[in-house]
């Protein structure tokens, strides 16, 4: 069998790596998420150490979600793949591009417009996958999250808000990318050194601007009103220089119950982000008069305790103050520029290497390409297909990176005295959102880029090693 495969043309030979290998990954994910759903099927009582921190109700109720969530990713997945499997087999990409290039010739464009087609090409792609992915959104949004409390949008905003967002990836993507397509055209010898500066340039504006111009496309921002926690926000800042200018909360509670917080911003320009799901004593989720996860006992910090429900969602003043010191630990101990560097560094060597194989005709004959050789489909083939083995084991590399930043931050927050209230904001966030304590050792190693609740806890020192 192996000899046959070796007999066959080096193209095909291409062709059967890249589904073998896409299938063998396909087949790992599957297997470990097999090994996964087993732990939540099995583990039905709260581990002993878990009593203190977890009454019962709320342990079945994450082990039933994220069963639910592991079952809907299994089959999204499956599906994924053979869709996937059956383009390459009937030759979807060559076709899609020759009707991109049907469409050119109607408004009287030949094949010399290559960027033309290709942008063509790369909107009539997008919205193919659009449109075969949104079954799969809406029964994840309106199925999944709708049965586990946590979706808060109607049909028509989902649906709105998936329309807004394709039209404003399509106004990013197209120009970057037609752009990208010209620079590795008139590039030279060096093209790859001008395409990955350019991606560069791309990818900081991007973060520059995306919380100010794109995200409030889609969610209101507010400034954070006046008052003791906002005063205590800043005072933490200049304790370690970080060069605080404003911070926001955004209305996350109008799509989902799920909560967040980050910073944004370069230079001293930096701005704090912070979900209303996560400030208990704003969230509109808490004024609702419905009944929520239980939370573990606290004494009432608020002086409108008989207004709201007693399980309430979100963190107090001091426990938000935890989770920002954590955050701003990312920023104290170069994250933030680390994972830029790996990202560039990154960047600059796939650039290499597609320069040393564009030119490889082989490459595409394997894709059905007989004739035309255009870039985006090169670029298509090398990075999503030749690189994927290598975007694999990098992918597993960040994975344990990013488990070491996230001890490395929660140590700086107990620095900072804050251990007790981070603890406590670990607990009530992963109560809120419904995380299964209990993970299996491989999947969470392959898989969790924060580690699980039990070893941060564990490092806190809240729990004790056994």
């Amino acid at each position: 069998m192996v000899e046959g495969i070796f007999d066959l043309p080096v193209e095909k030979q291409i062709f059967y790596a890249v589904l073998g290998f896409s299938w063998t990954v396909y087949l790992w994910e599957a297997y470990l998420s097999y090994r996964q759903r087993r732990t939540y099927r099995s583990t039905t009582q709260v581990p002993q150490e878990l009593w203190k921190i977890m009454d019962s109700e709320t342990f079945e109720k994450s082990r039933l979600y994220q069963l639910d969530k592991s079952n809907f990713s299994f089959w999204s997945g499956l599906y994924s793949e053979t869709e996937g499997t059956l383009i390459l087999l009937l030759g979807g990409i060559p076709f899609m591009w020759d009707v991109a290039g049907s469409l050119m010739t109607r408004i009287g464009l030949g094949s010399e417009y290559e960027i033309t087609q290709s942008l063509v090409f790369l909107t009539l792609a997008t919205l193919f996958s659009a449109f075969t992915g949104l079954p799969w959104s809406v029964y994840n949004t309106f199925v999944i999250e709708e049965k586990h409390g946590f979706n808060q949008q109607t049909l028509g905003f989902f649906l709105k808000d998936a329309v807004k967002k394709f039209i404003v990836t399509q106004c990013i993507l197209l120009p970057v990318t037609s752009l990208l397509l010209y620079i590795i055209k008139i590039g030279g010898d060096y093209f790859f050194i001008y395409a990955w500066l350019f991606t560069l340039v791309v990818s900081l504006v991007l973060v520059t601007i995306y919380a100010d111009y794109i995200a409030p496309l889609f969610d209101k921002f507010a400034p954070l009103p006046e008052g003791e926690l906002k005063t205590d926000i800043e005072d933490m800042a200049k304790s370690i220089s970080f060069p605080l200018t404003k911070v926001y909360v955004v209305e996350g509670s109008k799509r989902s119950s799920h909560s967040n917080a980050y910073f944004y911003g370069f230079f001293k320009n930096k701005r704090i982000v912070l979900f209303d799901t996560l400030l208990e004593d704003y969230s509109p989720l808490n004024k609702s008069g419905e009944p929520q996860p239980e939370q573990p006992e606290r004494e009432d910090t608020s002086n409108e305790s008989t207004a709201k429900p007693k399980n309430k969602k979100g963190c107090n003043n001091s426990e938000i103050l935890a989770v920002l010191g954590h955050e701003l630990g990312h920023w104290k101990l170069g994250h933030m520029v680390k994972n830029i560097v790996i990202s560039q560094m990154n960047s600059f060597l796939c650039f290499s290497l597609f320069a040393v194989l564009i030119g490889r005709k082989e490459l595409f004959v394997a894709f059905g390409f007989n004739v035309s050789q255009p870039t985006l489909i090169g670029l298509m083939i090398i990075f999503q297909f030749i690189f994927s083995p290598y975007n694999e084991v990098l992918s597993f590399c960040l994975t344990v990176l990013s488990r070491r930043f996230e001890f490395q931050a929660d140590a700086f927050a107990r620095g900072m005295g804050k251990a007790p209230e981070l603890c406590s904001a670990l607990i009530k966030l992963n109560k809120d959102n419904l995380g299964f304590p209990v993970a299996d050792w491989l999947f969470s190693m392959w898989h969790y880029s924060h580690p699980p609740l039990l070893e941060r806890l564990r490092a806190l020192g809240s729990i004790k090693q056994d």
